[in-house]
């Protein structure tokens, strides 16, 4: 899921984390959460 890049790298390191960053977005929120925890960052976001 996520390659190696070394220092000099930098463009592959974006792609992959971009590439890493969709596959967490793809997957939603932590079915561990519980719903108390959702109600108080819509609080704080509000």
């Amino acid at each position: 899921m996520f390659g190696y890049c070394t220092a000099a790298e930098g463009q592959k390191f974006q792609r992959e984390a971009t590439k890493f960053d969709k596959v967490i977005r793809e997957l939603g929120p932590s079915p561990f959460k519980s719903k108390s925890d959702t109600s108080k960052k819509e609080k704080v976001n509000a």
